[in-house]
């Protein structure tokens, strides 16, 4: 349930422990398709044809099933727990209840009614396996979008946030990398950095998310989607809703609310920012427009926005670079967002943080 302060563990963590988190530093033995398919025959009774989808730290599989209906499969990285697999899709089945207008997949249970199937794959690596419904339309980082289609983001952001304030599970305070309350832990990372000159704009970049990290830790929190990304969002310009899919709740976790919406926000800023002059929130006020008009933010949440938008790009290149350092294999898919962090770090230094603060209060 929300509430007036952090539920989650407020411990001392350091990198390592906060990047180990759902296996962001683990590599694994990736499953291929012909695996995956049997997977999904035996545990599933679902037949079809597979094809690879880009990921993170897990294997994920578009099935075309031979029924003409069409899923996603997604076998977990080997140090994924089994209850934060249950959490994550406990809670897609809670926002499917809560509200069903809201495009979210279903969970497709297992031949034994489960909602994930526990498995050993060919490597030796415990696993856990789960299917969802494939939802139709083009993510939003393919296409462009017009000022009311990104109210209606933000609409749909304060809709979900509604429908999951009531949802508690006992793994939703994991400890996650990409929840930003828990940013001054990945401090240690900065030695790892290579490029002198980018060292330097992140460690600045990092005094000011410690120097707020305190107040961050008062705001209100609950279970939050955490990843409201253009590659999360599946749209349809013709379609008056706009916004046809919500997808890849692996990122959520009970956080602040201010985090939930400074992580949308930061999705809606320029990727090329050449003119420091520029406002970078222009589109971003579009989507907090929307969001405003289903459920509220506090003054102390908006004034802090700004400062999460820019500790998550902190912690992007953080976490990326780091990542990269690890699994160099798949350095294309995990630094594809990075590069732009650069200009956007470089904004928001260029200005003082009172400055910041006073970026979206009041909203335009």
């Amino acid at each position: 349930m929300s509430n007036a302060g952090p539920t989650a563990s407020t411990r001392p963590t350091g990198a390592a422990d906060v990047l180990d988190g759902g296996g962001l530093a683990t590599a694994h033995v990736p499953m291929q398709a012909s695996e995956a398919g049997d997977l999904l025959r035996r545990h599933f009774a679902i037949e079809g044809a597979l094809t690879p989808l880009p990921t993170e730290k897990d294997d994920t599989f578009a099935v075309a099933a031979d029924d003409g209906a069409r899923y996603v499969l997604k076998v977990a990285n080997p140090d994924e727990p089994p209850t934060e697999v249950d959490f994550q899709l406990s809670l897609i089945d809670h926002v499917a209840e809560a509200d069903p207008s809201l495009p979210v997949p279903r969970v497709c249970r297992d031949v034994t009614g489960g909602r994930f199937a526990a498995i050993t794959d060919s490597a030796g690596q415990g696993r856990c396996a789960s299917v969802l419904t494939y939802l139709e339309g083009t993510p939003l980082d393919g296409t462009v979008s017009s000022a009311v289609e990104r109210e209606r983001i933000g609409e749909v952001l304060g809709r979900l946030r509604l429908a999951m304030a009531a949802f508690s599970h006992p793994a939703d305070s994991r400890q996650l990398a990409w929840d930003v309350r828990h940013a001054p832990a990945l401090r240690p990372l900065l030695e790892s950095v290579a490029d002198r000159a980018r060292r330097d704009r992140l460690t600045e970049g990092m005094e000011r998310v410690v120097a707020i990290h305190d107040e961050v830790l008062t705001l209100r929190t609950q279970v939050l989607h955490n990843d409201f990304s253009r590659s999360n969002l599946i749209v349809d310009h013709d379609d008056p809703r706009f916004v046809t899919g919500i997808i890849d709740f692996g990122d959520s976790v009970r956080t602040a609310i201010a985090v939930d919406v400074s992580t949308a926000l930061l999705n809606q800023l320029p990727r090329a920012v050449e003119d420091p002059s520029v406002d970078l929130f222009a589109d971003a006020r579009d989507v907090l427009r929307g969001y405003l008009s289903v459920t509220e933010l506090t003054r102390q949440e908006l004034r802090l926005v700004p400062h999460l938008v820019m500790s998550r790009v902190v912690c992007r290149a953080l976490i990326t670079l780091r990542r990269v350092q690890l699994m160099p294999g798949n350095t294309a898919y995990i630094m594809r967002n990075t590069e732009q962090g650069w200009g956007q770090l470089d904004w928001f230094l260029a200005r003082s943080t009172d400055d910041v603060s006073d970026l979206l209060d009041p909203p335009a």
